[in-house]
């Protein structure tokens, strides 16, 4: 088996896993804000704002062709003429960053076996961290191949939970709301559940073997995230009840007991598929920037989340994975100058890339 190759569903598999997590459970009720015709409204404009982003990535990939990671390409094409110590801030920024979602992902994914299994909560972090953290150690193809069994069993709960709907009683109203702080609450958190930048260096590796496939993975990964956010708003308020701030309450309460326990499984799940993408990117840009082997980069990249789960507080985990967003912002606003800077001056056109999309109109969309 080559472990540095992926078919096109593990590829587009590792997009959708890096996105979608537990956030997308808070979306119904932002929706209540705003109406639903303005929340597909939102998640159209997120899916086609995230779209250009990550297919710049990718475009800015295949233009350097070198197979490196965004700290590494930003220090080539944007930092090259400043001072070291700047491309070492952004890559301790982005350390920061990662080990605030690993952290959270594992407390969180830790709570969630507690509940199922009646264990105690540290054994359920410490399983989780076993099985998050020990499939990253085989490589991409085991990333790949974890994720599209993972994004398979999600569709499949979704899948339940619309069956089950068809036993109570269903009324949806598409309406428009108002109210522009509740509108960009919303398409924040929509952005968050697409986002998958760091992602598309491993899918471009993977898809090497046919290049004309990357864009179609990330598109399509996108795409499957978006069918995942419609539905679960979609059902969360057709159901009867009032709309609860975590959507999987609200469908417990209208489809009965079992409908929290797939919830449960659609949240761990979401979060082991999240904690694979973010881990195996963090592992590969720590390995590209310290020059460390691929294990001792493993370990720099997971157990930490870990330590600061078992010495910290839930409070510390809720203030360092605001600044971790805030950070993945700056990154991600950081891709438009580097697009610009490799389309002037970098290397000879590859073989796909994004033509009139990637013009300067598009790219001031994207900021």
């Amino acid at each position: 088996m080559n472990n540095k190759k992926l078919t096109f569903f593990e590829a587009t598999a590792i997009i959708t896993g890096y996105g979608i997590g537990g956030g997308i459970m808070s979306v119904p009720y932002l929706t209540t804000s705003c109406g639903l015709s303005t929340m597909l409204l939102l998640l159209a404009a997120a899916y086609a704002v995230s779209a250009l982003m990550h297919l710049m990535v990718a475009e800015i990939g295949l233009r350097d062709g070198g197979g490196s990671q965004m700290v590494e390409l930003f220090q080539k094409y944007l930092l090259s003429k400043k001072p070291a110590a700047l491309t070492w801030l952004v890559f301790a920024l982005i350390v920061v960053a990662f080990m605030a979602s690993l952290s959270a992902y594992i407390a969180g994914g830790g709570r969630i076996i507690a509940e199922l299994t009646g264990l105690p909560e540290l054994a359920g972090q410490l399983l989780f961290y076993a099985a998050a953290a020990g499939v990253i150690l085989f490589g991409l193809k085991a990333l790949g191949l974890s994720e599209k069994f993972a994004v398979c069993g999600i569709i499949l709960i979704v899948i339940v939970f619309a069956v089950g709907t068809a036993g109570v009683p269903f009324e949806l109203t598409f309406e428009f709301g108002s109210g522009a702080k509740a509108a960009l609450a919303l398409f924040g958190m929509l952005m968050f559940s697409f986002f998958a930048i760091f992602s598309v260096p491993q899918v471009s590796e993977g898809l090497s073997w046919n290049k004309k496939l990357i864009p179609r993975a990330i598109l399509t990964g996108l795409g499957i995230n978006a069918a995942v956010i419609t539905a679960i708003v979609m059902m969360t308020l057709g159901v009867p009840g009032e709309v609860d701030r975590i959507a999987i309450i609200s469908l417990g309460r209208a489809l009965g007991s079992w409908a929290n326990v797939g919830g449960s499984l659609f949240i761990l799940i979401a979060m082991l598929t999240s904690y694979w993408s973010v881990s195996f990117a963090l592992s590969t840009v720590v390995e590209e920037r310290l020059k460390t082997g691929a294990r001792i980069s493993w370990i720099l990249a997971t157990l930490p989340g870990l330590l600061i789960v078992l010495l910290t507080s839930a409070d510390f985990l809720d203030f360092i994975s605001l600044a971790g967003g805030a950070i993945a912002l700056l990154v991600a606003l950081m891709v438009v100058p580097l697009y610009g800077a490799l389309k002037k001056h970098g290397p000879a056109v590859p073989q796909w890339q994004l033509g009139r999309l990637g013009g300067p109109g598009f790219q001031i969309l994207v900021v």
